[in-house]
């Protein structure tokens, strides 16, 4: 594949870390052509998927100390993400690592925007955010 590839990125069951996944799911009804994959965060994964791509998004949720549904644009094809946007995560290795690893492996695809939905509540079976749900329909039709 070298088209069009939207990865949602998250835990679906820790509050506001559900952004990316429900973000992508919302994009998959805007435009049923485009495909949608959801991850956890593994890096190998997202690696994976970026390597067969010929232009990616990618949706995360962040804390980088903004208001709840805050959404910050970053072209990650361009330059590396900034080091304290998205290095906190539940995901272990934080996104900024994941695509500097995957730019150093030649899996970066040169399109690759990143789009940070900033989180409030990232706790086990916290409900998602009224800000983060409005962030989440933002996204996904800027992505459409």
């Amino acid at each position: 594949m070298n088209g069009t590839l939207a990865i949602g990125i998250g835990n679906p069951d820790c509050g506001d870390d559900a952004a990316g996944r429900l973000a992508v799911r919302r994009l998959r009804a805007l435009d049923p052509a485009l495909e949608v994959i959801e991850l956890g965060g593994e890096p190998a994964a997202l690696i994976d998927c970026l390597a067969r791509a010929g232009r990616a998004y990618l949706v995360d949720a962040c804390r980088a100390g903004q208001a709840a549904g805050t959404v910050t644009r970053f072209d990650a094809g361009q330059a590396a993400l900034p080091a304290d946007m998205l290095t906190c995560s539940t995901h272990g290795l934080g996104l900024a690592q994941a695509l500097e690893l995957a730019r150093a492996l030649g899996s970066l695809p040169r399109c690759c925007v990143v789009y940070a939905i900033e989180g409030r509540d990232f706790a086990p079976g916290a409900p998602l955010s009224p800000a983060v749900a409005a962030a989440i329909e933002q996204v996904a039709l800027r992505i459409a």
